[in-house]
């Protein structure tokens, strides 16, 4: 410590006091450990720190805190400056791994506190960045999480991923939990389902251990939750995520979370939680285009030590375009089946064993394009113009209430419609939903258009 004329290593020790007595040992160890008072001059101190990861994070969750508490007791207005300082090895060795007692070099008091070495928590599933493979369809979403893995807290606060069953929600945000847990051991990270949540929330409810519940989920760094369309209907779950999600976010703690749809499609949630979810950062996930769905199946079977024909890849890739879940299922099959009968996998067995898995995708796709070909039949118009990039209004006006009709009339969700019609975003769809709902107020026939539609449509299915 310097001994300039402008030291205000007292006032940085009083700072240190109150900043300890209002946060919790494991997070004051965690950040203010790695904060050393290096030198001042008027109106400056200078801190080292060993990173500028932990340069970003005091920055981010603590710096107004300490300019306050700073400005109050000096009576001026105190600038605060940083310089990286690498660690020895010993010392960052002590400090991540170690049990031993630290002792508070900066309080009045010389009490000795253990802090217990912090536990890595891996996601169930290996997920890793390195084994996503990345398309049109997920360069987004994928990029953002990588961001978020990297620097937490910073930037896309909250962020929400959201798509279909199988398009790799569940991998990316794993990849984030088990790249934080590698790379930023001294962050502590929370993954859960939201069914898990919900579950060890009604538990400590019934064993009275709410706050031991909160304490949990309100003193992480990084908070994921996986699937939170499960929560719908759920009002007491709600308000705990509700509360908890406040509480995270004015503490710029980071949030990461999946859904299977927009949250604005989520019926039973409450409003003020959508606004919540919607908050930050929302990107989709597509399903994956044909050379995507190539490039997934080539690197699954390298993973596997696997050579397949590329004629089977292709036929693979071809028929089984729902979801990464189901393309990976089918050559899972197929290569089960060629060392269990030590057998090469050829086009005929390919076809013979997958017959089943096209013959249900085309099963689960063929609702929408029932709807296409019966719309564009009654406005005289081809299937493939409905699907097409075309948007005179001769066209558009049936198409979106083709879009309509498969909202009403499926379970798919808009994001998967705005696929089914050539590849268009969700925000698409709910316009034309939301232009046929329009319509019905200033258009007495539209009622009896679109019941007749749906009539034939079942009639189609039917024959």
């Amino acid at each position: 410590m310097n001994n300039d004329t402008n030291n205000y290593s007292l006032f940085w020790k009083e700072t240190l006091i109150r900043i300890r007595s209002e946060i919790s040992e494991q997070e004051y160890f965690t950040w203010f450990n790695r904060l050393e008072y290096e030198s001042s001059k008027l109106n400056e101190i200078i801190f080292s720190v060993p990173s500028k990861f932990i340069q970003d994070q005091i920055r981010q969750r603590y710096i107004k805190k300490i300019n306050d508490i700073l400005n109050e007791l000096t009576g001026t207005e105190i600038k605060i400056s940083f310089i990286i300082k690498k660690q020895s090895v010993s010392q960052a060795k002590t400090e991540l791994n170690s049990d031993s007692d630290i002792t508070d070099k900066d309080s009045a008091h010389s009490n000795k506190k253990t802090v217990p070495k912090k536990k890595k928590e891996y996601a169930s599933n290996l997920y890793s960045f390195d084994t996503f493979v990345i398309g049109d369809n997920s360069s987004f979403a994928f990029n953002a999480c990588m961001a978020i893995a990297k620097n937490p807290g910073t930037t896309y606060n909250p962020c929400l991923i959201y798509g279909g069953v199988g398009l790799g929600k569940t991998h990316l945000i794993q990849s984030i939990n088990n790249h934080v847990c590698e790379n930023t051991q001294e962050l502590n990270i929370k993954y859960v389902t939201a069914e898990t949540f919900t579950n060890e929330f009604i538990k400590s409810v019934g064993d009275r251990k709410t706050q031991q519940f909160k304490n949990k989920y309100r003193k992480v760094d990084i908070l994921l939750i996986d699937d939170i369309h499960f929560l719908q209907g759920k009002s007491s779950t709600q308000e705990e995520i509700f509360h908890t999600f406040n509480d995270l976010y004015d503490s710029n703690k980071q949030m990461v979370f999946t859904c299977d749809r927009p949250v604005s499609e989520l019926k039973e949630l409450a409003a003020r939680l959508r606004s919540r979810f919607e908050r930050g950062l929302n990107v989709d996930l597509q399903p994956p285009n044909f050379e995507t769905r190539m490039a997934i199946l080539r690197k699954k079977c390298e993973k596997q030590n696997y050579e397949m024909e590329d004629d089977v890849l292709t036929f693979i890739s071809k028929n089984i375009n729902t979801n990464v879940r189901d393309l990976e299922a089918s050559l899972t099959k197929l290569i089960a089946y060629s060392k269990l009968l030590d057998k090469k996998i050829t086009l005929e067995i390919a076809q013979e064993q997958l017959k089943d898995s096209y013959s249900l995708n085309r099963e689960q796709s063929i609702a929408i394009e029932t709807i296409q070909r019966v719309v564009a039949d009654y406005f005289n118009l081809s299937y493939f113009e409905l699907r097409g990039k075309k948007r005179t209004r001769a066209i558009a006006f049936p198409r979106q209430i083709a879009m309509y009709i498969s909202r009403k009339m499926t379970d798919y969700s808009t994001t998967e419609i705005g696929y089914e019609f050539g590849g268009r975003d969700h925000t698409t769809v709910m316009h034309a939903c939301q232009r046929i709902e329009g319509q019905f107020q200033t258009d007495s026939t539209m009622d009896n258009v679109i019941q007749k539609l749906m009539r034939s449509i079942n009639e189609y299915r039917r024959n």
